[in-house]
């Protein structure tokens, strides 16, 4: 199985932490995001990663390289301009010759077990990972066999939250737009046909680093070891 990392981001609420390097970039307990990322994505046998890149790109090109260092084989799709994630992967996807493949927002620290998520499929398109959070973030519904039902921003509870990681089948990208966001596009068109499914991580570690807060959160509880 091969991989997408979003990692097109500008970062604009990370500044000043992103004033000359973008998002994915960014230390966090002495590792760029994209690094924990490789790593992690190679802890679960993927070593073939697409970078859908944008935003100051060269910088990612002269950190990464190929990815040898890392033990992994990368890829860069370049978005001369922002394409959202739908269009982000539609454009990356042209790197991906399997019919499963992953795909992750590029500002996500995590040790969801993405092996789940495929043998959760069974007949759907896609398999996302939700996990409990009373967040600002975006929220997912799903039925009692697992079902997607809908797609809701900004919740004011705890909700089960978009976690960002999804695994898909190559049909799914032949029906996506060439820009636009995911959650707004195929997502919901998948939910409404009974056609993707959801794994709740109640005990998996995710945190999508979008403040400098949250940059020095988890950069102390890496320093704590409270997660790899």
């Amino acid at each position: 199985m091969k991989a997408i990392i979003l990692a097109g981001g500008f970062g604009k609420r990370l500044m000043p932490l992103t004033i000359d390097q973008p998002k994915p970039l960014v230390d966090i307990g002495g590792k760029p995001i994209l690094v924990r990322q490789i790593e992690w994505l190679k802890s679960q046998g993927i070593t073939d990663i697409v970078l859908a890149v944008g935003h100051l790109r060269t910088k990612v090109f002269e950190r990464l390289g190929d990815g040898s260092k890392y033990g992994v084989r990368l890829f860069y799709s370049v978005e001369e301009e922002p394409l959202g994630t739908e269009g982000a992967i539609k454009n990356a996807a042209r790197y991906i010759d399997t019919d499963l493949f992953v795909v992750t927002n590029g500002d996500v620290i995590t040790d969801i077990d993405v092996n789940n998520l495929v043998r959760n499929m069974g007949n759907s398109l896609a398999t996302i990972a939700l996990v409990p959070m009373r967040s600002p973030y975006g929220i997912v519904e799903i039925d009692n066999e697992g079902y997607v039902r809908s797609f809701k921003e900004k919740p004011l509870l705890e909700y089960m939250i978009n976690a960002g990681v999804y695994v898909m089948r190559r049909e799914v990208v032949n029906m996506m737009a060439d820009k636009g966001d995911i959650e707004k596009g195929v997502f919901p068109k998948l939910a409404r046909e009974g056609r993707i499914r959801a794994v709740i991580y109640e005990n998996a570690f995710w945190r999508s680093i979008d403040t400098v807060k949250d940059v020095e959160e988890v950069s102390a509880m890496l320093a704590a070891k409270q997660v790899n």
